[in-house]
């Protein structure tokens, strides 16, 4: 069968626009309906790697420790400050900061702080008392006032307001003393925090910056990875006479094959029988001879009989005569023209049926070449085509405006930068409130050491019934020990209480304000309003149109979304029209349409080989082998034994021995032909009919068979060549778009759903959250809170210790009481002698 001469048939423009639609769409992943048809064996497409996301410092965690005062704390503060974020004030303030210190302004920051001020004016009152209070207390002394005057009154109840002054300065000191630990513990901590506190910054700003430089990498590594897709395309595009040629070659030789097989039968079977026909002329010329060998013996025997049945001597053979005239035998074999046969059959061998198997094979393996001469054009043109549509996925970073990240990461790399210039003085200042902490607390422990002493010193000895004048050295040191510690309180309590109100001040407003909003997201709420700081307006930074607020960007982060979800993109970037670029395909669908794929009619058997195997198959149909068979049965009739029974009998009446012994010979003579005829010439003659009935019929049914296969072979590629072109060019076309589609849906995943996940943002404000308030804020709050714990039970410490101390210290004066009965020193009259 002829195949198709060009490719009109192939209804180009549907093909052209197909295959411009698939290289176009392909790039840039947009996702078009598969094909019905079914598909081809691809190559193995681009592997197309997830993203990797980038590794990222341990977020800051809270100092062990810590927070072991935070509750006592933060309950203070919360009942010094109830009151939420004054959001409004603070809008005000930052809007007009001319009017900070208008009166309307000032009042409501008074109201909002009256609970720092209700402790500010205690604190200041303490401050103030304090000093003055010792100072009276001191100069009353002096005076001999306030328990300056060594003299101890002796009661009954004595005793038991020593044990009541003794047991509540004890509780006080104890009490003070465990602020003072917590003051040690806390400044250790806050010494441990500030320590830290660089490091884990660092850490938090390292992470902050990995994520913006990430997030371009990441976009790149998409766009790079539509390349590596696009290189695959046009290494198919540069194997396409490999790829498509061997695909519609591959589908020839299923109808091909076949064919070619019955051709390359046809050709050994025709050698076969030629070879047979030969052998059956041959074993034909052997019975010809066989016979004729046959009719001479015969002929022989009956010119015999005629001469001795002509002898006088014969008696009665006259009446043989009738016998002797059947006696004949036809030695002419009636026999199918096999010469005939067989010089068709050698007809159709010269027509050498393996060369145009070589044809047809050489035609398959030229399909390929074919492709790829027919297409070199429009390959040229689409792969330069690819290159200009490969330009348009670079816009996709242009079109997020990941440029704005640049900036920030510059201003982290300055913080950085600034942190490390500023983090020797810091150092130097740290170690420095370290230092003036630890001398607080030293001096703190100074006067709990001086109570403790006298608690101690006091009553080991103190004899309760000794004269007040009497008591012993050591009684009277635990005395001195608790005038220390109040002397020691006087002079410092008031100092301190200048530190613990300013420490009061900073850390607990930076927890009111600052912490604790920060914590129940109140503080977020504020940096989102569009007036509290013009440059945190992320979205005309980012050209986002969207309202996007940092509280929201949070709550996504927390939860690990990806920049394309916390920064709504979708309605900055319409992603599906970036990705379309079927407006750019025109051109390539034009070149397409020239695209004519060429291959030569195909035929299986000439008109010349059909014209001989119509005669050969004439001649095979022709062979008649009916008289052929009516011999056999001829033969198979002939009964010389009964002659030869007759010469016996007519022998037997004869009186001359010559003449009945040449009737006996020639009897036996009859006996031996009849038995060649029996077991040469019949069984020669049945087979030699079998033989060519087998053959001829096994010719018909090759030559059935085979030109059956040839003829529906032909009938497919008459029928069939446009559209398998057209079914193998589509499936190759649909191969191609597999490639793009999985790019496709792989990009559209990684850039809505892998691309910038924001956990490392969330984690980075937790972490500063963790370093400011956490970490350094509980610490100096624990710190001002143990040191104005101490400074409050100061107050009870002086008094106690120093009514407790005239219990232990040796007086000048004594007061005797003894069974109830009050002694006092009578002074004697003194007698002036004149």
């Amino acid at each position: 069968m002829e195949v198709c001469e060009n490719m009109k048939g192939w209804r180009r423009h549907s093909r052209a626009g197909a295959l411009k639609s698939v290289i176009g769409v392909m790039l840039l992943g947009l996702r078009f309906t598969q094909s019905v048809h079914p598909q081809a064996t691809c190559s193995a497409p681009v592997t197309l790697q997830n993203l990797t996301q980038p590794n990222y410092e341990v977020p800051a965690k809270e100092v062990t420790g810590v927070g072991f005062m935070s509750a006592f704390v933060q309950s203070f503060l919360n009942t010094v400050q109830p009151n939420p974020l004054p959001r409004d004030l603070i809008l005000r303030i930052v809007r007009l900061p001319e009017n900070v210190l208008s009166n309307e302004e000032i009042k409501k920051v008074l109201v909002y702080e009256v609970g720092f001020l209700v402790c500010v004016a205690i604190g200041v009152l303490y401050i103030v008392l304090m000093p003055i209070v010792g100072l009276f207390l001191a100069c009353c002394r002096c005076c001999g006032n306030c328990g300056g005057k060594l003299y101890q009154k002796q009661t009954s109840s004595v005793d038991c307001l020593r044990r009541t002054l003794y047991l509540s300065a004890l509780v006080t000191t104890i009490i003070i003393f465990a602020g003072n630990i917590c003051m040690f513990r806390s400044n250790e901590t806050l010494k441990m925090s500030m320590r830290q506190s660089p490091e884990e910054l660092n850490k938090t700003i390292d992470n902050i910056y990995t994520f913006i430089t990430a997030v371009p990498q990441q976009v790149d590594f998409v766009v790079n990875e539509s390349y590596k897709t696009v290189q695959e395309v046009n290494r198919n595009l540069d194997a396409i006479g490999t790829q498509l040629g061997t695909e519609i070659q591959q589908r020839f030789r299923g109808t091909l094959d076949p064919a070619l097989q019955s051709v390359r039968h046809l050709d050994q079977e025709f050698v076969n029988m030629s070879v047979q026909l030969n052998k059956l002329n041959s074993s034909l010329a052997q019975l010809q001879s066989s016979m004729d060998h046959l009719h001479h013996n015969v002929t022989d025997v009956k010119n015999k009989l005629n001469d001795t049945m002509s002898n006088p001597n014969c008696l009665g053979c006259t009446e043989l005569t009738p016998e002797l005239e059947k006696l004949t035998l036809d030695s002419t074999i009636t026999a199918p023209s096999l010469l005939e046969l067989q010089s068709a059959l050698d007809e159709v061998i010269k027509i050498n049926l393996q060369s145009k198997i070589d044809e047809i094979e050489e035609y398959l393996h030229s399909i390929p070449q074919r492709v790829t001469n027919d297409t070199k054009d429009v390959v040229q043109k689409s792969k330069q085509q690819l290159e200009d549509i490969k330009e348009k996925i670079s816009q996709l970073s242009s079109q997020i405006q990941l440029s704005e990240l640049d900036d920030v990461a510059e201003t982290l790399n300055q913080v950085k930068g600034e942190m490390e210039r500023v983090l020797p003085e810091a150092e130097r200042a740290e170690y420095i409130r370290w230092s003036v902490c630890k001398v607080m607390c030293c001096v703190v422990l100074l006067v709990v050491v001086c109570n403790l002493l006298g608690l101690v010193l006091g009553p080991l000895g103190l004899t309760p019934k000794a004269d007040p004048k009497k008591r012993s050295c050591t009684a009277d040191c635990g005395g001195t020990f608790l005038m220390m510690g109040a002397g020691f309180s006087f002079l410092f309590s008031w100092l301190f209480m200048i530190a613990v109100l300013l420490l009061f001040i900073l850390g607990g407003n930076i927890y009111t304000v600052i912490c604790r909003s920060w914590k129940n997201g109140q503080l977020l709420e504020l940096i989102d309003d569009p007036g509290f700081l013009e440059g945190l307006n992320i979205n005309p930074a980012l050209g986002l149109k969207a309202n996007v607020s940092f509280s929201d960007i949070y709550r996504d982060c927390e939860i690990n979304q990806p920049v394309w979800t916390t920064f709504h993109l979708d309605e900055h970037v319409d992603l599906e029209d970036l990705l379309n670029v079927s407006k750019y395909t025109a051109q390539v669908q034009q070149d397409f349409e020239n695209i004519d794929i060429t291959l030569p009619s195909v035929t299986l058997l000439s008109p010349e080989v059909k014209n001989q195997l119509s005669k050969l198959s004439a001649k095979a149909e022709s062979l008649n082998a009916t008289a052929f068979t009516e011999q056999i049965k001829n033969f198979s009739s002939i009964n010389l034994n009964t002659t030869a029974d007759k010469l016996d009998n007519f022998a037997r009446n004869q009186t001359v021995d010559d003449t009945r012994n040449e009737l006996y010979n020639e009897a036996i003579k009859l006996r031996q032909i009849q038995a060649d005829i029996e077991t040469i010439i019949i069984p020669q003659l049945e087979n030699l009919n079998s033989a060519i009935k087998s053959t001829v019929e096994k010719l018909n049914r090759t030559l059935e068979e085979d030109l059956g296969h040839i003829r529906a072979a032909q009938d497919i590629l008459n029928t069939n060549t446009t559209q398998i072109i057209k079914t193998e060019s589509r499936k190759f076309l649909d191969c191609q778009l597999d490639y793009f589609t999985a790019y496709a849906d792989w990009a559209r995943l990684m850039i809505t759903q892998q691309v910038g996940r924001c956990g490392p943002v969330a984690s980075a404000v937790d972490s500063a959250e963790v370093i400011l308030c956490a970490n350094v804020v509980e610490a100096l709050n624990a710190f001002w809170f143990s040191l104005g714990w101490c400074m409050i039970f100061f107050i009870p410490s002086i008094i106690f210790t120093i009514k407790l101390a005239k219990y232990y210290r040796r007086m000048k004066y004594s007061d005797v009481f003894d069974n109830h009965i009050i002694m006092n020193h009578i002074p004697r009259a003194q007698m002036k002698f004149t």
